[in-house]
């Protein structure tokens, strides 16, 4: 036994099928597709859209969402099968542990947590910045002092300094979510499935009344020739061409984020071999089209000098406002779609920490208290409030971009890990059976493997860099600890 053990794949499903001691079975495949939706549609679609279309791509945003979604897609058929396989908690993790061994899955695992934990509090701390902006549609707002971290500080209209104390808001969200958790997958998918319904129309309703205020001249020069932008803050990119597109599909990227959290709640799908490819495909289907429609329709009705300007974060409500006259009030409701937005994301990303580290604790490379289990409502409570202190934590008092895009490379190193353990799996386990096979494999996997590969590059040696520090850190814990502990290392299964 050593680093490279790997789980056997009969171990695995017959945990999947333990449904005594395991996670209750409650989601259907129509809960899986919301599921996916929640995590995919959130702020992204409406703040990313615009950053990409003013500093990479122009028009042209919409074929870096294409490319976005290609990458997406090959690792979402890989996902896909090794779900219908493995229908059990934990994700790329799982995967990794049953086709390259314990270092590598040891090493996705911890990469999760950025993905999942840290994503979820830097989108906590945005939805506190966006429900300041619901307020002051009433007159109120948080003061700045309980709705920012004690690092950050700002000079009002007066010239007072105001230092930023704890976040509030964020930890708040953060906390309301935990608990609905702890109550249960079903109830909690029960409220994602509200807020999808709620979102989703938004996005349709900007979609359809945004489509007769399209001006022609904004589309005229679709894919801009290439050149060097400059932005405000004296960053640099590639704009235009090629290379402006693939910079917008990395920026993009981001909105994506979250398909993949489907395949943590695996063991709690009534069918999921059946049911974990509908929901992993079917969501990102669905969203695909949409951010397509949407962006087309965004860049039609406000230019590029809006996004780069007057818009900013806000480009989607100052082009309702500016370009769509009498269409103010959709504008406050794009403001609590993101709201909404933010809130299914946290809840997904929350979800999929818990799962992931519930399989992590089962297998001993982390502590037993990440797998105990509520006695009432199956759920891995103490997991929760674990990462409800961590999360909310970081939430509270630490500045939201620290994290920059470190959840996005977390996320396409995952996703590279999964394309190429589906066909190492192809080889060494031919036998599995398998309710859904990734088409023309080994060239559908390499592909994802190339496409996200490309992504990463794309994100700059700074995040690479970052990267290799969190793994650092993570290969110390696991000689220091998981190693010891290992239960398959150590002929404890």
């Amino acid at each position: 036994m050593g680093i490279f053990t790997k789980k056997p794949i009969g171990k695995l499903i017959q945990d999947a099928g333990d449904g005594e001691k395991g996670l209750k079975r409650t989601l259907s495949a129509a809960n899986l597709v919301a599921l996916g939706i929640g995590a995919i549609i959130g702020a992204g679609l409406f703040v990313r859209t615009a950053a990409a279309a003013a500093n990479n791509a122009g028009p042209s945003v919409t074929i870096g969402f294409v490319v976005a979604a290609v990458g997406c897609a090959l690792a979402g058929l890989c996902y896909a099968e090794f779900a219908s396989m493995i229908p059990i908690a934990g994700s790329a993790y799982t995967y990794s542990y049953a086709t390259m061994g314990e270092l590598v899955a040891w090493i996705i695992g911890w990469d999760l947590v950025l993905e999942y934990a840290v994503g979820a509090a830097t989108v906590g701390i945005a939805w506190s910045e966006y429900l300041n902006k619901l307020l002051e549609m009433f007159g109120l707002r948080v003061p700045y002092e309980w709705s920012h971290s004690p690092f950050e500080s700002v000079k009002d209209a007066a010239g007072m300094m105001h230092h930023g104390m704890m976040n509030v808001p964020a930890l708040f969200i953060i906390l309301m979510i935990t608990m609905l958790l702890i109550r249960g997958s079903r109830e909690s998918a029960v409220v994602n499935g509200i807020i999808v319904i709620s979102k989703v129309s938004i996005v349709i309703l900007f979609i359809v009344l945004g489509w007769s205020y399209m001006n022609p001249i904004n589309h005229a020069n679709y894919i801009p020739q290439a050149s060097i932008y400059t932005d405000t803050q004296g960053v640099n990119h590639n704009y235009g061409g090629i290379w402006g597109i693939l910079g917008a599909a990395g920026v993009v990227f981001f909105a994506f984020i979250g398909f993949d959290a489907v395949s943590t709640a695996a063991q709690e799908a009534k069918n999921p071999r059946r049911d974990m490819p509908i929901g992993i495909l079917g969501s990102l289907v669905i969203c695909t089209i949409l951010y397509i429609l949407f962006a087309h329709v965004l860049t039609g009705v406000a230019n590029v000098n809006d996004f780069r300007t007057v818009g900013k974060e806000a480009s989607v409500a100052y082009a309702i406002n500016t370009y769509m006259p009498g269409y103010g009030w959709l504008a406050n409701m794009v403001t609590v779609a993101i709201l909404f937005g933010f809130s299914s994301v946290i809840l997904v990303m929350l979800m999929g920490q818990s799962r992931v580290f519930y399989s992590m604790s089962r297998d001993g490379l982390v502590p037993k208290i990440f797998s105990d289990l509520h006695p009432k409502y199956q759920t891995p409570y103490k997991s929760n409030w674990i990462f409800l202190i961590l999360v909310g934590g970081f939430a509270a008092f630490v500045p939201g971009d620290i994290v920059g895009d470190m959840t996005s490379i977390g996320t396409l190193f995952a996703f590279i890990l999964v394309c190429a353990g589906v066909w190492i799996l192809r080889i060494t386990n031919p036998e599995i059976q398998r309710q859904f096979k990734v088409p023309a494999v080994p060239i559908v996997s390499t592909l994802g493997i190339l496409v996200c590969g490309a992504m990463i590059a794309g994100l700059g040696w700074t995040n690479w860099a970052r990267l290799g520090g969190w793994l650092v850190i993570g290969l110390v814990i696991y000689y220091s600890y998981s190693r010891k502990n290992s239960k398959l290392n150590n002929n404890k299964e």
